[in-house]
């Protein structure tokens, strides 16, 4: 007994002492006079998962880039679920704040997760800084590149703040007087004059100095210090298609690659976020090749990224999904009682079939069908059996009965259509780099104070209630709604008139006596959450 009693306190000191070093080991990378990184660099693989990156490795046939840096874990769930949305997991990823499904870069409503702290109910909805808006204050250039629009839940969780993940027009506005040196990837149609609000933002782009480019020669031979890239109305082309359905657009290898290259001209550092994002549209698509296509084109996009930071030894790179998508499994029902005997060749060979993911292969299906069995074969269902061409003949959902039907010869199983709340895989690499089992909030964390600020007082330096602040120095106050696509925030004293457009960097000053208006251009944008404005410190310094 004695010596049970021993062994079991040796247990727990050394499982003490252990936590103890983790901590002080945590600490001491995110201290900013101890470890900084001049750049940063922030890679999304949305909605991947660890059988992904095994699945990827097996048909490469080779090791991963990704391989080389894994350091830990990476916890996902959201303020209310254990299973979180994109949007909030950009969020917690760029802001270091838990938040609600379809909230950006705001505090949630609802608190319902164990262990998240609740949040007042004056402050919901409220917007919180991120990484990037840090980055930008502290001279460094910035970028976000992305395969979806640009205006997707990730790129807009590190641009942009607004209650819902659909308002593509608040987001792309904003995103636009940000004023970020590079931004590249799909999305034009939410820069169109066509918008609810009636401004043409590819005019306000060029207006401010960028190179706005729409297609791959253009991109690979600009030379400006800012760029801005459409490459489509909505979302790229899966990187198995490109060549086939949209061969003028970039790989994500060469966005990221021409994003660093520009961005590291300037001399203060870079930070940069790069999104792999259909990787999550082809899961929720149960799409084993669609995953597979882009997982791999990110992998490539993280090797330029590594190639950069081992040369330049001041960046810190961290790649890591948002979220896991699909359960996707290597074997299913077909090997319950042959998974032990069954060869690697019997899951990687019939995937190596297919030429095209699901999208592409759909896209060249023809309006009678009768191409049905060549459409087939390009998804990889070479030597079609009669009993599987039946099924597609047959079929309601032409795109479901072909994921099935690979998935079938491959082996491949799916639990699930949507998200999944497992644990995922950390990758890091450089100074002050995240290691261990993490939450998705600690990244964004780790990555402001490698680059020396602290999030917390960069959200009381950046949102300030308009109307509170205003009113405690004398000014009467409201929110212009007379054109509700383009609200304003107005306040008057004896001898100012202060109007501030929501979503703009911009600030109107009018004298009363002079009849004279200044117009003032600020660091940040103006957010409004439906309910109040949000200003900067600036702002205010500017009213008194």
């Amino acid at each position: 007994m004695k010596k049970k009693k021993w062994l079991s306190l040796a247990l727990v000191g050394a499982i003490t002492a252990s936590s103890i070093g983790v901590v002080q080991a945590k600490d001491k990378e995110l201290n900013p006079k101890k470890v900084q990184a001049k750049n940063v660099i922030m890679l999304v693989m949305d909605g991947s998962s660890d059988n992904v990156s095994t699945i990827a490795r097996w048909y490469k046939g080779e090791p991963l880039a990704l391989d080389n840096i894994l350091t830990g874990a990476v916890r996902t769930y959201s303020a209310e679920s254990a299973i979180t949305d994109s949007a909030p997991a950009a969020t917690a990823l760029a802001t270091g704040n838990k938040s609600n499904s379809g909230y950006v870069g705001v505090l949630p409503s609802v608190v319902t997760t164990p262990g998240v702290a609740p949040v007042a109910e004056e402050d919901a909805f409220k917007p919180v800084a991120n990484v990037l808006e840090g980055a930008k204050l502290q001279g460094k250039a910035t970028g976000i590149v992305s395969t979806s629009e640009i205006q997707h839940a990730t790129p807009a969780g590190f641009s942009s703040h607004v209650t819902s993940r659909k308002n593509y027009d608040d987001i792309a506005e904003q995103q636009v007087y940000q004023n970020i040196d590079v931004v590249l990837g799909g999305g034009y149609e939410a820069l169109k004059e066509t918008r609810k609000d009636g401004e043409d933002l590819v005019k306000v782009i060029e207006e401010k100095g960028y190179d706005y480019v729409t297609d791959r020669n253009e991109l690979l031979s600009s030379k400006s210090d800012k760029l801005w890239g459409s490459f489509a109305p909505s979302a790229l082309a899966y990187d198995f298609d490109r060549l086939v359905t949209k061969p003028d657009e970039p790989t994500l290898a060469e966005m990221t690659e021409k994003a660093i290259v520009t961005l590291s001209k300037d001399k203060d550092g870079f930070f940069l976020m790069v999104e792999g994002s259909k990787i999550d549209w082809a899961a929720h698509a149960n799409d084993p090749v669609g995953m597979l296509s882009d997982f791999l084109a990110f992998d490539d996009a993280v090797a330029k990224a590594l190639e950069f930071a081992e040369k330049d030894g001041e960046t810190l790179v961290i790649a890591v999904t948002d979220h896991g998508n699909s359960g996707i499994t290597i074997g299913n029902v077909n090997t319950t009682s042959t998974y032990d005997t069954t060869p690697v060749s019997a899951y990687i060979n019939p995937l190596k079939e297919a030429k095209m993911t699901l999208e592409g292969a759909l896209s060249l299906l023809k309006k009678d069908k009768s191409n049905l069995a060549e459409v087939a074969e390009s998804y990889g269902l070479t030597n079609i059996t009669k009993e599987e061409l039946t099924a597609l003949k047959e079929s309601d959902n032409l795109g479901k009965t072909l994921v099935q039907l690979l998935s079938n010869r491959a082996n491949i199983g799916f639990t699930t259509g949507g998200h999944t709340g497992d644990d995922v895989f950390l990758y890091s690499f450089g100074p002050a780099k995240p290691t261990g089992l993490v939450d998705n909030t600690d990244l964004a964390h780790s990555m402001a104070t490698a680059m020396g600020f602290n999030l917390t007082d960069l959200t009381n330096k950046l949102f300030i209630n308009a109307i509170a602040e205003f009113e405690k120095l004398g000014y009467t106050t409201k929110i212009d709604l007379t054109d509700k696509n383009n609200p304003v925030f107005v306040a008057e004293n004896k001898k100012s008139i202060i109007t501030i457009p929501e979503n703009k960097n911009i600030v109107h000053i009018q004298n009363k006596n002079s009849k004279k208006t200044k117009t003032h251009t600020l660091d940040s944008v103006t957010v409004y959450n439906d309910k109040d404005f949000f200003v900067s410190k600036e702002v205010i310094k500017l009213a008194k």
